[in-house]
């Protein structure tokens, strides 16, 4: 379903947040943790937010259905090619998971979602430290470069 809030088309989106939406006319800190969780999922499945099929399922659904079976390998982006820690991706899907929950109250703030997932990244730059310093580095200096908007 697309969403219009004042003329602007949003993403696709869960009905609880339409719900929610169309109940307060607003969106919330909780509405924002949600699509967050969303887009978090997007990044570590590289999967669309809707699956079209027969099914039409949504990416937590599928997530979720991926966890039930513990079948973490098929749930982060294959062009990573089991290049990642394990228990990061683990904490890092928890986390998104966690965002998308459908009872909003249930849902982190974002600053607690930051705060997990730095911890996230230390533990993923910590595994890799042994690997190359060099590794280490250069993530370090692209989160910089990534976080500081750039002039168009």
């Amino acid at each position: 379903m697309l969403t219009m809030i004042a003329g602007l088309e949003i993403a696709e989106t869960e009905p609880n947040i339409q719900t929610m939406f169309s109940l307060s006319y607003r969106l919330t800190e909780k509405s924002d943790v949600y699509s967050f969780g969303v887009v978090l999922l997007e990044i570590i499945t590289s999967r669309p937010v809707i699956e079209r099929s027969d099914e039409n399922i949504h990416i937590s659904q599928w997530v979720r259905i991926m966890l039930d079976k513990g079948d973490i390998q098929n749930i982060v982006d294959p062009r990573m090619c089991g290049d990642f820690n394990v228990n990061s991706a683990w904490k890092a899907i928890e986390i998104a998971m966690a965002c998308v929950s459908s009872t909003s109250t249930e849902r982190p703030s974002m600053s607690e979602v930051v705060m997990k997932l730095k911890e996230c990244l230390k533990s993923e730059l910590a595994q890799r430290a042994g690997e190359s310093d060099y590794l280490v580095e250069m993530v370090n200096m692209n989160m910089i470069t990534e976080l500081i908007p750039l002039a168009r």
